[in-house]
């Protein structure tokens, strides 16, 4: 068990000794909830622990996000808000696409490397990737500096300013993306998630914060000032201490570099994850043209409050998608089918049960943000939908790219993005943030059923959290 979580167990029991006595009924219960988290087989109960070990920095990050959303929606109002939020949900959109996909390929591409003995190409593959995702984002972010610049004219000018600065984060996001997949490929989920998920959001609150405190005006640019800043320091901390336990890790010698064999693995994962996150910020995207920033910021707010949910998909996501490659490699059928089975209910039902409490408590947390905000409590019954639907399934998506069947999952995410684009221009001019939510919702419900059916037709695995 890592150090951690063992300190965690060791706590409660703590705890529970120096409460009053238990009860047996209180004793048993105890039992049995440890028993579930930490019993089974070796691989499920690892990965129960990663996944708890990643849904608490989401969680943790989550609070702090949402800390920082709420004070930032008070101190800016809600007009720079929105343009804050349509600035950094284009930093989150495209700072995840430009890595080439590597981040997500590196848990495929690490695991082969080692079974196959090719250290050489191992050593290459942990420095080359980093070199070559901040090269790429640094000339891409140059050329989008240039489109900014261009379309000026055509722009509001209060976002201008804020898009310059968000292309000088870009290069850091990308990084930090990059690190935080190598890390993931070697259990080391709190070095390749704190950084971006805690760190970060720690030091947007401290600067905005501070700048708040000493007076200053806390608008669009400035949360983008401070925003940029918060995301080159936590990626040069993670650089840093990643480097030192691969030095650790990997015994030195010579580095062999395969760019076009690393391109050809992580460009078909690329379309899935580009399309995936099309899907995810087109409602966002598209409420920005229509609608006022105004109500931009209300739903975003929402987005933020169901957050928790799409968490938990993503922990799982994280610490299976290497392993499903493992098992796929040595030929296991048997072990990757529990697996499967395994990632897929222990996404769906925690999924349902947090949807339900934040549901439940939606309209109080939309209030933090500000009174105004509570308007959006309706659009939380719309969006939850589909995300409860997408849970359904589990991680399926990582396990089609970890099994050689990119193409046909970009696919099946493209055509989601293209209907999700389609009911959102639909929608959204009439019915606004309700119409983004109903778009969404529907286009993850035609997702899901499309993954499915494809896990069935080109690996016979039942992937759905109740049947057979």
């Amino acid at each position: 068990m890592p150090q951690h979580a063992g300190c965690l167990w060791g706590l409660f029991d703590l705890a529970v000794m120096d409460a009053q006595p238990a009860t047996t009924g209180q004793a048993g219960l105890i039992g049995r909830l440890r028993a579930k988290l930490t019993g089974g087989s070796n691989e499920a109960s690892l990965t129960r622990r990663l996944a708890g070990t990643i849904f608490i920095i989401r969680v943790i990050s989550a609070g702090l996000a949402y800390v920082s959303q709420v004070l930032l929606a008070r101190w800016m109002g809600t007009s720079d808000y929105g343009i804050y939020v349509y600035v950094w949900t284009w930093v989150l959109l495209l700072g995840s696409m430009m890595d080439f996909g590597i981040s997500a390929s590196a848990p495929k591409i690490i695991p082969e490397y080692r079974a196959s003995g090719e250290h050489a190409l191992l050593r290459g593959f942990l420095s080359g990737s980093r070199w070559l995702t901040l090269a790429a984002s640094m000339l891409v972010s140059l050329a989008l500096a240039g489109i900014v610049k261009l379309l000026s004219a055509w722009m509001d000018p209060a976002e201008a300013l804020p898009l310059y600065i968000g292309c000088m984060t870009l290069p850091a996001f990308v990084v930090a993306n990059t690190q935080d997949g190598i890390a993931r490929s070697h259990d080391w989920m709190q070095l390749g998630l704190m950084p971006q998920f805690i760190i970060r959001q720690a030091l947007i609150i401290g600067i905005t914060g501070s700048a708040f405190l000493l007076g200053y005006h806390l608008g669009a640019v400035a949360a983008m000032a401070a925003s940029a800043a918060a995301v080159w320091i936590a990626m040069t901390g993670q650089m840093v201490v990643l480097n030192r336990k691969l030095a650790d890790h990997i015994e030195p010698g010579p580095k062999a570099y395969d760019v076009g064999g690393w391109l050809a693995v992580s460009l078909p994962i690329l379309l899935v994850e580009s399309f995936y996150l099309l899907l995810s910020y087109t409602d966002v995207l598209v409420l920005q043209q229509f609608r006022p920033s105004e109500e931009v910021g209300v739903y975003f707010a929402v987005v933020k409050t169901l957050a928790l949910v799409s968490f938990i998909h993503y922990a799982m996501s994280a610490t299976t998608a290497h392993r499903f490659a493992e098992y796929h490699a040595s030929g296991d059928k048997a072990r990757l089918s529990a697996y499967v089975a395994h990632a897929i209910n222990w996404t769906f039902w925690p999924s349902l049960a947090a949807t339900i409490v934040l549901l439940g408590l939606g309209k109080p947390l939309l209030w933090l943000f500000g009174p105004q905000f509570t308007v959006g409590y309706d659009i939380m019954f719309v969006a939850a939908i589909g995300l409860v639907v997408r849970s359904a399934i589990g991680p399926v998506e990582r396990l089609l790219n970890m099994l050689g069947q990119q193409k046909i999952c970009a696919l099946a995410y493209a055509l989601a993005f293209l209907m999700n684009l389609v009911l959102c221009i639909a929608l959204v001019p009439h019915y606004g943030g309700h119409g983004a939510a109903a778009a969404t919702s529907i286009s993850l419900t035609f997702e899901t059923v499309l993954l499915f059916w494809i896990v069935r037709q080109r690996l016979g695995l039942h992937v759905l959290a109740f049947g057979k």
